[in-house]
């Protein structure tokens, strides 16, 4: 069967899982999203799991991207080096199934000082170049649970760093002492301005985190506000990591809104213009421009 007549995109996260049925003439056709993540299956059952993936959404070549192509997923696809573009993507993917079910390779960023890896975010961000979303240059943020901060040059990736700040804040929110403050809804009100402030202006996060806890403790905070002054504070500390790549310019947010929305405030209160980008409608650009290129 031939890629021109239609395929499965699957963007295959550790957690869960998306699939998109794209047709003939490049159309979304039928769409699915489930918590099928690779953690939640057996190395020995992804051949099954995909078997479901078709069985919903119809017996179609597989383009798939994230973290079904790590370690811990179904094959092992490489990382293609920095600077990378749509094209190197295409020329280095991993065959799970010859012919018929593609890996998309991640992106590595090493120098001397420095390692880095991502899986994923670069379909959505190469994609979004492909259609004009994007400039050919330009400073991505793209929150998630490993945040990057990606610098395109000339339309090609050509360097990023990840800041593990939504891990971060699943950890204190599930096994620190901070767990009883943070089970309260994080919003971006007043109080996560303020955390946004401090993490900007200081490098005292691991202090401050727990002084979180001193200040509801001794009555001069309130704990309904803890959740969000806690996102806001390691969002600000995770701004002052990204933006020393970009000391001027639009900062370009790409990911899920309720995501990229914190992010936008945050970046209004560190007086930077950003503007938001819906990463499903990127990844379906970036899949569609690789499937135009697969030979």
């Amino acid at each position: 069967m031939r890629w021109a007549e239609g395929f499965i995109a699957v963007d295959w996260g550790t957690t869960n899982r998306r699939g998109y049925l794209i047709g003939s003439d490049g159309s979304l056709q039928q769409e699915m999203e489930d918590d099928q993540g690779i953690l939640s299956v057996r190395p020995e059952g992804f051949p099954g799991a995909v078997a479901e993936l078709r069985a919903r959404l119809g017996d179609r070549p597989l383009l798939m991207a994230g973290m079904i192509g790590s370690n811990r997923g179904w094959v092992e696809a490489r990382y293609v080096p920095t600077p990378a573009g749509l094209d190197d993507l295409a020329g280095q993917l991993t065959w799970a199934e010859p012919g018929f079910a593609a890996i998309i390779p991640g992106v590595s960023h090493s120098t001397p000082d420095r390692a880095d890896v991502m899986r994923g975010e670069e379909v959505q961000i190469l994609g979004a170049v492909a259609t004009g979303m994007v400039s050919d240059h330009a400073m991505v943020c793209h929150p998630g649970t490993h945040n990057k901060w990606v610098s395109v040059i000339g339309g090609r990736i050509a360097s990023f760093r990840t800041v593990m700040t939504g891990e971060l804040f699943n950890l204190l929110k599930e096994h620190s002492i901070l767990a009883d403050l943070l089970s309260h809804p994080a919003a971006a009100d007043s109080s996560f301005e303020l955390g946004v402030e401090h993490g900007l202006a200081h490098d005292d996060l691991t202090s401050e985190l727990f002084a979180v806890r001193a200040r509801t403790l001794l009555g001069r905070a309130p704990a309904e506000q803890a959740a969000s002054y806690t996102s806001g504070l390691l969002i600000g500390n995770d701004l002052r990591t990204g933006l020393r790549a970009a000391p001027v310019g639009e900062i370009i947010v790409m990911g899920r809104p309720e995501l990229t929305g914190l992010f936008a405030v945050a970046l209004k209160v560190a007086g930077r213009e950003a503007r938001e980008i819906d990463g499903e409608e990127a990844f379906l650009a970036g899949v569609r421009a690789l499937a135009e290129l697969i030979r």
